[in-house]
């Protein structure tokens, strides 16, 4: 089958090759591949900023597709059926956050696309634990971003509580951020979305998806604005989605006393330019979110079959397989909301 795989760690370092094409085992499934969407982690990865990979490796973690074939310990999943699938391919078992299904917590996971083979393929291999069926609802292509989905509902739903007139700021209008930002308005929640200039085309969408007000942080005084639509309190929730240190520095700025910042970016470099102090003096919370798990996925789906959440609004393009170099530029060039690939066209 074909396959795109990063051969080894370093920038860029990825072709488009063929490799075997897996065989289920247990309680596997195999899935052919129709839409795979391009994450900020792959692009991390691309880069040669994610030293969790172990390359040789398909990336590629965002997928929907048809079950092509199934090992014999599957009895939920049936040939032809029509699925997504959560990221999560192996797990301990045996540790807490295993026990409570938080499999984003294992520090034994094996993520689809980081340890072992994803989705930038014409087929993956994926646990029957992890695969969620598709109705008429859920169109293939949009199923193939639930996961960025719910990372905003694992976030805004389940790590916090999220309630109606609550401000919202979200710093990054890229795809983590506007998934977020239709979860958000979908709740009530007035909803403030920041950028930079070069985002201007991705703040437009943003106000498209259910944002309240849009912020060019380069041209605008964000402080200020916000201090003005909360009344001089300040937001109660902050969601970081960008990973970028510079962006994280004013967030303490825009929170109301005791509130919180919500955590969602991956860095790729570590440090830190957040006022510690204010953690003390104003009694700040700070939450991390990692990802998403099972009961995420359940809400997500939900939200999405009762068209709470429009994913079409945010895939902007689509590209075969064999194009994955321009896909690669065009989320590189950051004109895109969400690029995905498509590895099989029937």
């Amino acid at each position: 089958m074909k396959a795109l795989v990063k051969t080894a760690p370093g920038y860029n370092q990825m072709v488009l090759q063929e490799i075997d094409k897996p065989v289920p085992m247990n309680a596997e499934v195999l899935v052919k591949v129709m839409y795979t969407g391009i994450c900020g982690t792959d692009m991390h990865g691309f880069k040669g900023e994610y030293d969790r990979l172990k390359t040789p490796l398909v990336l590629g973690h965002e997928f929907s597709g048809i079950v092509e074939a199934i090992g014999p310990d599957v009895d939920q999943v049936k040939l032809g059926d029509l699925v997504t699938s959560e990221t999560t391919f192996s797990t301990c078992g045996e540790c807490a956050s295993c026990k409570n299904k938080e499999y984003n917590l294992c520090l034994k996971r094996q993520g689809l696309g980081s340890q072992v083979n994803g989705s930038f393929a014409e087929y993956v291999l994926t646990r029957q634990e992890s695969i969620h069926l598709l109705n008429d609802q859920i169109s293939l292509l949009e199923a193939s971003i639930t996961e960025p989905i719910a990372c905003g509902v694992h976030a805004c739903m389940e790590k916090t509580q999220v309630k109606k007139n609550d401000y919202a700021i979200v710093i990054g209008p890229g795809p983590i951020g506007l998934c977020l930002t239709q979860v958000l308005s979908g709740i009530g929640a007035k909803v403030i979305v920041l950028g930079i200039t070069q985002d201007k085309q991705r703040l437009q969408t943003a106000k498209e998806v259910g944002a309240d007000h849009v912020i060019d942080t380069q041209t605008e005084d964000a402080v200020s604005i916000i201090q003005e639509l909360t009344n001089g309190v300040g937001a109660d929730y902050c969601f970081e989605c960008s990973g970028a240190a510079p962006a994280v520095k004013n967030a303490f700025d825009y929170l109301k006393q005791k509130g919180t910042l919500v955590q969602m970016g991956v860095f790729s470099k570590n440090e830190n330019l957040l006022d510690l102090n204010s953690i003390v003096q104003r009694e700040m919370t700070i939450i991390g979110s990692r990802s998403q798990k099972p009961s995420t996925w359940l809400i997500t789906l939900d939200l999405m079959k009762e068209n709470k959440i429009d994913a079409k609004k945010l895939i902007t393009k689509v590209y075969p397989l064999e194009e994955w170099e321009a896909a690669f530029e065009a989320v590189l060039a950051g004109n895109e909301i969400k690029v995905v690939l498509q590895p099989n066209q029937t």
